[in-house]
């Protein structure tokens, strides 16, 4: 059978055995079926339609009418080649990794450099591994304590300014209207607006309601990681929600909560604990009702 016939079977999946062995024998059989392969792979599925025999004829051309062109099949390759880096870059360019809280659920998330992060309730803190050698960002919605490890530069963006350190441990609040970046170690560089503040370790930036304010601090790390809440001058209304959040329960009150501000702190772990450190300031009473359930009355009630 001639070369043409051959290849028109071959394309049409219709050698016989003794014909399959006459293609594999033909010099540039692997070069046919190397092509017919990319073309399906960059088809989007793996059952495309391969060339008809004109076209891969005219691609190819027939060695015994042309000269082969290796110049013109290395190139093809070369495109192939780029196709496939172009597709593979596109389909992992966000390789991003998300992880966010529930309700009184904290994660502690180790980073591609070893870098660790410990993420609050209600949080949410996305990067991309894939780059992190090349760029240490991330984006943080809610509250999130980082220990980072020396090297390159590392970013963390929220909806209301970016925090830039080198290595160092810190903590950031986003939530409502507050901003609150707090150095533990180190130093960290807070960007928002057209504003740039240096944090040394000991010291706090907080943004409420678009007034900024720098302080010290004395603690070493975040109450929270602590497993403990700590309020000053809040309101009490606040400070039940706060509790609700924790203990998973719903709190009833007949106090004028509006009158009430707490400065104290009360423990994640003990509901009893924490109601006395919330109530026993402002001479109230409660009743935990089921363990799902707490009434806050005055003494009076």
């Amino acid at each position: 059978m001639d070369k043409e016939n051959l290849l028109k079977k071959w394309l049409d999946n219709d050698l016989s055995e003794a014909e399959a062995e006459a293609f594999k024998a033909l010099d540039d059989a692997k070069l046919y079926e190397e092509i017919v392969e990319e073309a399906q792979r960059f088809s989007g599925h793996h059952q495309a339609k391969v060339p008809d025999f004109e076209i891969l004829d005219q691609r190819l051309q027939d060695k015994k009418a042309v000269p082969f062109n290796w110049m013109r099949v290395a190139s093809s390759f070369a495109a192939i080649f780029i196709i496939g880096l172009t597709l593979f870059l596109f389909w992992n360019k966000d390789d991003t990794n998300t992880i966010s809280t529930n309700l009184a659920q904290k994660e502690t998330i180790t980073l591609p450099d070893n870098s660790r992060v410990e993420l609050n309730e209600l949080s949410q803190l996305d990067y991309n591994s894939s780059n992190w050698e090349h760029e240490r960002t991330l984006n943080l919605k809610g509250e999130a304590f980082f220990d980072v490890e020396k090297g390159m530069q590392f970013d963390v963006n929220t909806a209301f300014g970016k925090v830039t350190v080198l290595g160092t441990e810190f903590n950031v609040f986003t939530k409502d209207s507050i901003f609150k970046v707090t150095c533990y170690e180190g130093l960290v560089q807070v960007s928002y607006n057209d504003e740039i503040i240096k944090l040394p370790a000991g010291s706090e930036f907080v943004l409420e309601s678009g007034v900024a304010k720098k302080s010290d601090i004395v603690v070493a790390e975040p109450y929270w990681l602590k497993k403990m809440s700590v309020f000053k001058d809040a309101p009490i209304k606040a400070v039940f929600i706060e509790l609700e959040n924790q203990y998973n329960i719903s709190v009833t009150d007949s106090i004028n909560t509006n009158e009430l501000r707490f400065t104290g702190a009360f423990e994640h772990n003990n509901l009893n604990s924490a109601l006395k450190s919330i109530t026993q300031p402002f001479g109230l009473t409660y009743t935990i009702v089921n363990n799902k359930k707490v009434t806050i009355n005055n003494v009076k009630n």
